[in-house]
């Protein structure tokens, strides 16, 4: 996605259906599991760079990481956030401590365990967060204009169930 140095703009890279009819790529005889596979995983790094590109001032992941500390019904510990976001101890941790720099997040000693460390957001992310609302929700429209409500709930049940599978021994 480099040209002499400089990233593409999304709208000039392929999409997997130009990437799959580029004949670039042979997918004769991959199995569709494997195929769905790849495709999430393509996916993912496609929505990363828009949404990096898109918000600027933080990468994806910290504002993942914020919409899930927002989802929490209390303060969430590192613990209890690497749950939720399905990522490492270390990793979230690092995510954590990029947000701190920014002042999006705090670490506060649980009123009940001095041990634990709870996580909050703080008024600059809260601010952040309600100034970057319509540009999220436009993107989320955007991505699901003319997907039904059916197609997305089977995709969120199938999701599931592999992650499930995952777990099964």
């Amino acid at each position: 996605y480099l040209v002499m140095g400089n990233i593409l703009p999304m709208e000039d890279r392929m999409n997997i259906k130009e990437v799959i009819n580029s004949g670039k790529v042979d997918f004769t005889g991959i199995e569709h599991s494997y195929f769905l596979l790849g495709l999430l995983s393509a996916f993912d790094n496609r929505f990363q760079a828009i949404a990096d590109s898109t918000m600027q001032e933080i990468s994806w992941k910290q504002f993942f990481a914020i919409i899930c500390i927002q989802m929490c019904k209390e303060a969430p510990t590192i613990n209890d956030l690497s749950d939720v976001l399905g990522s490492s101890h270390q990793n979230v941790k690092q995510i954590l401590l990029k947000l701190e720099a920014k002042d999006f997040v705090a670490f506060k000693t649980d009123a009940k365990d001095k041990r634990k460390q709870r996580i909050v957001l703080t008024k600059k992310c809260m601010n952040f967060c309600a100034k970057n609302d319509d540009v999220g929700k436009g993107v989320m429209e955007k991505m699901f204009a003319s997907i039904p409500e059916k197609d997305i709930n089977k995709t969120i049940q199938t999701i599931m169930k592999i992650e499930s599978n995952m777990k099964e021994e």
